[in-house]
C-alpha cells in the first residue's frame, strides 16, 4: 500500500506543469462573428452596367431548305423604344404567313399585322399500300368419316 501512494504521489508530481515549458506558439481557433448587418469583404465582380445611350440595332436572316420545305425569313430593327420588323413563314397547307409588328416609344406594346398569301390546300391522301386481306378458310378434309351409329 505504501508503494501504491508513493508510485501515485510520483505520478501527480510528474504531471504537473513545469514552469520552465514555454507556451505554445499556435492559439486555439476562436470562430469569428460578423456583426450585424453582414458586409462580404469581397466586392462582387458584376458591375451594373450604366446604359449612357438607347438600344439601337437590325438583324435580318433567312433560310430556305427546298428538300425538307422549310422556308422563313425574320428581320427586327430597335432605335431607342422603338422597334419594328416582321417574319415569313411557309405553312404546310401552302399558304405563306406573314407577320409585320412595331412597338412605339416602348409603350404601346407589340402590335401585330398578321397577313396569308395563298390558297390552303388540302390534297386526299392516298395510302402508299393499300392492305387487302383475304381470309384463309380451313382446308377441307381428304377423307371421310364412317358415320357412327348406336345401337
Amino acid at each position: 500500500m505504501k508503494t501504491f501512494i508513493a508510485l501515485t504521489l510520483v505520478a501527480a508530481a510528474s504531471a504537473a506543469p513545469a514552469a520552465d515549458k514555454p507556451e505554445p506558439a499556435y492559439k486555439p481557433y476562436e470562430p469569428q462573428y460578423a456583426p450585424a448587418p453582414y458586409k462580404p469583404a469581397y466586392k462582387p465582380a458584376y458591375k451594373e452596367p450604366a446604359y449612357e445611350e438607347p438600344p439601337k440595332y437590325e438583324y435580318n436572316y433567312a433560310v430556305a431548305d427546298h428538300y425538307s420545305g422549310s422556308d422563313f425569313t425574320q428581320n427586327e430593327a430597335r432605335d431607342g423604344y422603338s422597334t419594328n420588323g416582321g417574319y415569313r413563314v411557309a405553312l404546310p397547307d401552302g399558304r405563306t404567313q406573314i407577320v409585320t409588328y412595331t412597338v412605339q416609344d416602348g409603350k404601346s406594346g407589340f402590335v401585330a399585322d398578321v397577313r396569308y398569301e395563298g390558297e390552303a390546300q388540302y390534297p386526299e391522301e392516298k395510302p402508299a399500300y393499300k392492305a387487302e386481306y383475304k381470309p384463309k378458310y380451313a382446308p377441307v378434309p381428304a377423307y371421310q368419316p364412317a358415320p357412327a351409329y348406336e345401337a
